[in-house]
């Protein structure tokens, strides 16, 4: 049992899980009329494939069940998802947004999934997660996510040789290369975490 949610805070979070089910349908929707995956099975399928997708029905997911619960939501899972959104915008934004260009309701998804999701989540955090509790015991529950996805996204590439993001693409890097890219991000999350749980004690004061 976590603390009862304003009721601020459970409306935003219904408008932040919206925006990012909105954001996932369009892009799924504009994805199929272009034809760049198949099929309906093959376009949702394909999608699958990406960290981008599945953190944004994780939140959407989340912040749904934020909203319509009356006994809150957990401290360490909030935050740690929090993050992995800000991972989401961080590396679209300074690695990849130069791959992919979207136009029409591609380029509002798009922006829906890279810019607004991951900057709406942190304001929500910063204005009304529940923090009381998280401390740096918590620090692996903010890389479990990101190390199940990476599990996920290798084995589905090792079947079918295609790989999600160019630094872990084991097609046009080699195995070091890939575990270096990864552990770089990892390392990235835990000092983010640690960062949260900072800000989360200076809130609680």
């Amino acid at each position: 049992m976590f603390p009862a949610l304003p009721l601020r805070a459970r409306w935003t979070a219904m408008v932040i899980a919206l925006v990012a089910t909105g954001s996932v349908v369009l892009m799924y929707l504009y994805n199929l009329e272009n034809g760049r995956y198949g099929d309906e099975a093959a376009t949702a399928w394909a999608m699958a494939r990406f960290f981008t997708m599945l953190t944004n029905l994780a939140v959407a997911l989340t912040l749904a069940v934020a909203a319509l619960r009356r006994d809150g939501i957990g401290p360490a899972w909030i935050a740690a998802l929090t993050l992995a959104m800000l991972l989401v915008g961080a590396v679209y934004h300074t690695l990849l947004s130069g791959i992919t260009t979207f136009e029409g309701t591609g380029a509002w998804a798009n922006q829906g999934l890279h810019s607004f999701v991951p900057i709406a989540c942190l304001l929500w955090w910063i204005a009304f997660a529940p923090k009381r509790g998280l401390g740096f015991r918590d620090l692996p529950i903010f890389i479990v996510w990101p190390c199940v996805y990476v599990a996920y996204a290798l084995a589905r590439g090792d079947a079918d040789g295609v790989y999600p993001y160019p630094f872990m693409d084991l097609g046009a890097k080699t195995p070091l290369e890939v575990a270096i890219n990864l552990a770089g991000l990892l390392s990235v999350l835990l000092i983010g975490g640690v960062i949260f749980v900072l800000a989360a004690r200076f809130a609680d004061r």
